[in-house]
């Protein structure tokens, strides 16, 4: 083997195994701990690869009756899902309740909890029209969740639409009953939903295919996709953005909402799911209208997927997600506009083979800059604690992603036994937000990186260990729970790290003096290889 190729070849698989960039340099695996007038300071070394964390990086999707789920489900980095919801199996007809969502939802979402997973489900009613070779469910399969044709409640009478491009379209969308049943779905789908700890975010849906709301389109701002002018009645449905921008707002306190198009529902504050990523054609329509929302992305997720099947990606020979990000120029494009945009998760990944090496590397740089990445730069605590006595506890994070997370879950302090590594006390620290660990902003290509650096946040903390507990030497540690349960869940992209979620700092003494404070990095875990996180869902 000529000696360039095998050291090439060598980098190759190195960083294949550990999920890094090849220009980086090979992150050590200690932390620096040091110990100075009776305070701790521990340097954790960054974790170099990526890996899953909740509600973020690449997206999954599967097709009841025509995706199948390979063995090693989930994904090396999946931790949410796309669930597409067909109204006439949530609400066939208006006097169907909301335990007809409850079971719909728990039929289709079974499981994900054990998996650390989330969903995001998106309404719909159409998947394609029959115009754009859309075909009549169960066709092709006999799944009784399929998700192809058309699933309009039994009582609302089904589209007639013309051929005649200026002759309004009858029922559907336009039905008279049509404005006030969609009311009441969004009212009973945020009971079902709002506080269902299995769901990330949801995206709105419900118009066009696919709940694209691109056909008929929400409001006339974009020119209609199959004539040149709009016909109100057959290419828009008047008043729907008003309709569903109340209904969502009221339906859904806690959970994030997101919308197809950054034009449409300006008076509302919704986040995003842009499906045309890095497709020259949708350039002004969804890039340009993303960055207008300014810093809409501090507080909404904007999230979307890869299609390489049309525009652009499409003529470049792309037939994969493999091809679209394997190629160097494209994955830089790709790059530039989740770090532009503040993208949180990306679909398209579900039909790629992670078996592919080179796959694997590509799509690790993705993960890692996808959503937010948590580090702790510097972490202090006392060498010495005694019970019921006061002390003072700070760590320093800097958040390397693209975006923050959405949602403020608890942090927990914990002493762990040293042998069995599991808590034998803990707390929650009540005013730490971790929804504003933002990332930079305002993203130059030329350097690649942000103009605005990700700032460093620093927490103080004073707390006590007020319960009995024998003296002796413990690891204190630090986690972030899903409030389902109270389980860890979200990790930092440190080496310090033990199966189960939670990363060990150093050691300190309870009630009695100790004089070794630094974890052997032998002890660490990998955080990639954890499939044990899991949360809890009460019925």
């Amino acid at each position: 083997m000529h000696m360039r190729f095998r050291i090439v070849f060598l980098l190759i698989i190195f960083c294949s195994a550990v999920s890094c960039n090849p220009k980086e340099e090979p992150v050590p695996v200690i932390s620096d701990t040091k110990e100075e007038n009776g305070i701790v300071t521990v340097t954790p070394f960054e974790y170099g690869g990526a890996f899953r964390n909740p509600m973020k990086g690449w997206r999954e999707y599967f097709g009841p009756g025509y995706d199948t789920k390979r063995s090693s489900y989930p994904y090396p980095f999946g931790s949410i899902i796309k669930e597409y919801m067909q109204w006439d199996k949530m609400e066939n007809i208006a006097s169907d309740g909301v335990n007809k969502i409850i079971e719909y939802s728990d039929h289709r979402w079974e499981g994900v909890e054990n998996m650390n997973m989330k969903v995001v489900p998106r309404p719909y009613i159409v998947w394609e029209e029959p115009y754009d070779g859309g075909y009549p469910v169960n066709t092709y399969t006999d799944n009784p969740d399929d998700l192809n044709g058309w699933h309009w409640p039994s009582d609302i009478p089904a589209e007639i639409i013309s051929d005649n491009d200026t002759v309004p379209t009858q029922g559907g969308y336009f039905d008279s009953q049509f404005i006030p049943r969609v009311k009441k779905l969004v009212e009973k789908l945020g009971e079902a939903w709002d506080n269902d700890p299995r769901v990330a975010y949801v995206e709105m849906g419900i118009i066009g295919e696919w709940g694209e709301q691109h056909d008929p389109c929400i409001s006339t701002y974009w020119a209609p996709v199959h004539q040149t002018e709009h016909v109100a009645g057959r290419t828009w449905v008047p008043g729907i953005e008003k309709v569903l921008g109340d209904a969502y707002t009221a339906a859904f306190k806690h959970k994030k909402v997101m919308v197809r198009y950054a034009y449409d529902f300006q008076d509302y504050v919704f986040g995003n799911y842009w499906d045309s990523f890095a497709i020259d054609e949708e350039r002004e329509r969804g890039y340009n209208s993303i960055l207008k929302l300014g810093d809409r992305w501090k507080t909404q997720p904007m999230g979307g997927e890869i299609t390489w099947n049309w525009g652009s990606l499409y003529n470049a020979g792309y037939r994969s997600l493999e091809d679209c990000i394997d190629n160097a120029q494209t994955r830089q494009l790709i790059i530039n506009e989740i770090r532009a945009l503040h993208t949180n998760h990306l679909g398209g990944v579900t039909w790629a083979d992670f078996n592919d090496k080179i796959f694997l590397a590509n799509a690790s740089i993705i993960q890692k800059i996808l959503g937010y990445r948590y580090l702790i730069t510097e972490f202090k605590y006392p060498a010495l604690i005694e019970k019921g006595e006061k002390f003072d506890l700070s760590f320093k994070v800097k958040n390397t992603g693209s975006s923050p997370f959405y949602y403020d879950w608890p942090v927990e302090i914990a002493l762990l036994d040293t042998l069995t590594k599991q808590p034998v006390w803990s707390t929650v620290l009540n005013d730490v937000k971790i929804t504003s660990w933002l990332p930079g902003d305002e993203w130059n290509t030329s350097t690649n990186t942000y103009d605005i650096p990700a700032e460093e946040y620093e927490v103080d903390e004073n707390i006590s260990v007020d319960e009995d507990i024998p003296p002796g030497r413990y690891i204190i540690s630090i986690s972030v729970l899903d409030p389902a349960g109270m389980l860890p869940s979200l990790r930092f992209a440190i080496r310090n790290y033990y199966t189960g979620g939670r990363h060990p700092i150093g050691y300190t003494g309870f009630g009695t003096s100790i004089d070794n404070y630094k974890i052997d990095p032998d002890d660490f875990d990998d955080i990639a290889t954890d499939t044990t996180l899991h949360y809890i869902v009460n019925k």
